[in-house]
């Protein structure tokens, strides 16, 4: 009977140890008496003991590694630091395992040596603005070179483009330059459209002033015709008064005398009489009369 449970004992020993799980995005490389035997996902899973053996443990879930700056020589012969970040996954976990020496050392190289390779053929002002296509040309050429050691390149992006400090001081004064043309050229347009305003506000005051004016003179113009009008309406309304009154030659002449009367009352110190007056005499005594009522 000890020998039963000692027995059990060692065997529990032996079989537990080899019972795995494998968690979610995860993968066990097996190898069974050195060679490779299979690729364990995620679930439970027994290892026969002393003959199979996990040979790596693989993540599949994206990798982002960001590489440290490398030195790279452009076409016009400019030297830049630019570093790159790479995003890869792994869907072989065996040729991953077997495929290459040091994987993600060997994406480093490639990545410098492709960022070399696409940088000289490029001179300084293209490099700096043709990052969409270095990023292209790279996770096409890595995702190719990657292929055969079980990894899949799924982005690559230029992280900084660093040129020689000499170079930065005169972009920067080329920056500076350039936004005080454009600061110069923004203030022009403002002031020629103040100008612009100025003058055109000018203009319809001038022409409301002019409309104004015009107005003005047509009413003056109308009320001197009305007034006019008024006199020589009333001129022939006393005419025709007279007339109808049948005023005959003497109240006519009484008439001429009275306006004489009042011309009498001016500064004049003489007075024309006409010589064609007629009844002169016998209108004496009203002449008299009106000459009395004056004084009154």
């Amino acid at each position: 009977m000890p020998i039963v449970i000692t027995l059990l004992v060692i065997a529990l020993i032996i079989i537990i140890p080899n019972i795995k799980i494998v968690p979610q995005a995860k993968a066990y490389v097996i190898e069974r008496l050195g060679s490779y035997h299979e690729t364990w996902k995620n679930g439970l899973h027994i290892k026969v003991p002393f003959i199979d053996r996990i040979s790596n443990k693989v993540t599949l879930k994206e990798i982002v590694k960001d590489f440290a700056p490398q030195p790279v020589i452009t076409k016009d012969n400019v030297t830049m630091q630019i570093d790159t970040v790479v995003y890869f996954q792994i869907t072989d976990p065996k040729l991953y395992t077997y495929g290459v020496e040091y994987p993600i050392s060997a994406i480093e190289n490639l990545t410098a040596t492709t960022l070399r390779n696409i940088i000289g053929d490029l001179e300084l002002d293209q490099t700096l603005t043709s990052r969409d296509t270095i990023n292209t040309q790279m996770r096409s050429i890595l995702d190719e070179a990657t292929d055969p050691w079980g990894i899949k390149v799924n982005r690559v992006e230029v992280k900084n483009i660093i040129p020689p400090r000499d170079i930065q001081e005169a972009m920067e004064k080329q920056m500076r330059a350039e936004r005080e043309r454009r600061e110069k050229i923004l203030q022009a347009e403002g002031e020629k459209k103040s100008s612009i305003l100025i003058a055109e506000g000018e203009k319809e005051s001038a022409i409301l002033r002019a409309e104004a004016q015009k107005e003005s003179q047509i009413k003056i113009a109308e009320g001197e015709a009305e007034a006019l009008l008024k006199i020589k309406e009333a001129e022939a309304q006393g005419i025709k008064l007279l007339k109808d009154a049948k005023a005959d030659q003497a109240v006519l002449a009484l008439k001429s005398y009275d306006t004489m009367a009042k011309m009498a009352d001016g500064q004049a110190t003489k007075l024309i009489i006409p010589s064609d007056l007629k009844g002169i005499a016998t209108l004496g005594t009203t002449l008299s009369e009106v000459l009395e009522k004056k004084e009154k």
